[in-house]
């Protein structure tokens, strides 16, 4: 079996006022596999709409060369991805930030599939969850605050560094409620070094499509929930035992993802939320390993 991981070719390390720039690549005995993956950190940047909207455009016209290329290694989750972007705009699933393209998409009944997170027994006694910082995910956010749980984010598009911690002893409700905003965690999070030692118990992570048989999930095509989730491997905070759950409207369920053509950085779920139930996929998909200096 292959080792999972993802390999930084130069420190993790941040300056006041300076920015870094990473290569991170995936490792695997094929070198098919192998790709590149770009991260710029600026401190003190804030994040801008205009330039993610830009870049969200570019993307598309990224996609749709893929698409139209068959020899293309990436052009099927595209494929899957632009049918469930447009499946969700036109039967109005979707709702705002629209269009849901190159974004992990917001639906309706996503706070209903919060709630039925929250009932989860791995939810329950998680002591400090990890959840991504996409709309979709807002309500998982502050109910994860609400009941008194550690919240660990990352930083939006890990612009201005990689996670921040908030717990509800520092926030009152009103504060609270901004916290699970990205303005709010720049407001009130605790920046969290990758040497520091903390335990995340459970992982909530956004999707763009998930086979519900095997767990295989597509985001939206940038890395970011993959590169999170190598990072917190790095930092001791998971293991393989550590569960992934994600919440999604029910059209976001598919079932032809190819789970052999899956890059070995491809993070599966263990446990699937809509507004209508809750699925256990029992997946057999190897997890990351982390990351390796």
């Amino acid at each position: 079996m292959d080792l999972h991981a993802l390999r930084i070719s130069h420190p993790f390390m941040l300056a006041n006022n300076s920015t870094s720039l990473w290569n991170l690549r995936s490792l695997s005995t094929n070198p098919r596999n192998r790709r590149w993956l770009k991260v710029e950190a600026t401190n003190n940047k804030a994040f801008d709409e205009a330039a993610f909207e830009a870049q969200r455009l570019a993307l598309d016209a990224e996609a749709r060369r893929a698409m139209a290329e068959a020899s293309d290694p990436k052009a099927w989750k595209w494929v899957i991805r632009k049918r469930i972007w447009d499946t969700m705009e036109t039967r109005n699933f979707a709702i705002n930030p629209r269009p849901v393209h190159h974004r992990i998409p917001n639906f309706v009944g996503a706070s209903l599939a919060a709630d039925k997170m929250r009932e989860l027994d791995v939810f329950q006694v998680a002591q400090c969850v990890k959840v991504n910082p996409d709309s979709p995910q807002k309500q998982v956010r502050f109910l994860t605050l609400s009941d008194g749980k550690k919240l660990l984010t990352p930083q939006p598009r890990l612009r201005t560094g990689f996670f921040s911690a908030l717990e509800s002893n520092m926030l009152t409700l009103d504060t609270m409620k901004e916290a699970c905003t990205s303005v709010g965690v720049a407001k009130y999070g605790r920046p969290i070094g990758l040497d520091e030692k903390i335990k995340v118990d459970l992982i909530v992570i956004g999707s763009v499509a998930v086979d519900p048989s095997t767990g295989a999930r597509l985001g939206k095509g940038e890395g970011f929930a993959e590169l999170e989730y190598g990072m917190l491997r790095y930092m001791g905070a998971i293991d393989d035992s550590t569960p992934v759950v994600t919440s999604v409207h029910d059209c976001q369920l598919v079932d032809d993802i190819p789970v052999e053509k899956l890059l070995i950085h491809d993070v599966p779920v263990d446990i699937i939320c809509t507004p209508t139930e809750v699925i256990f996929t029992h997946t057999s998909i190897p997890k990351p390993q982390g990351v390796q200096p």
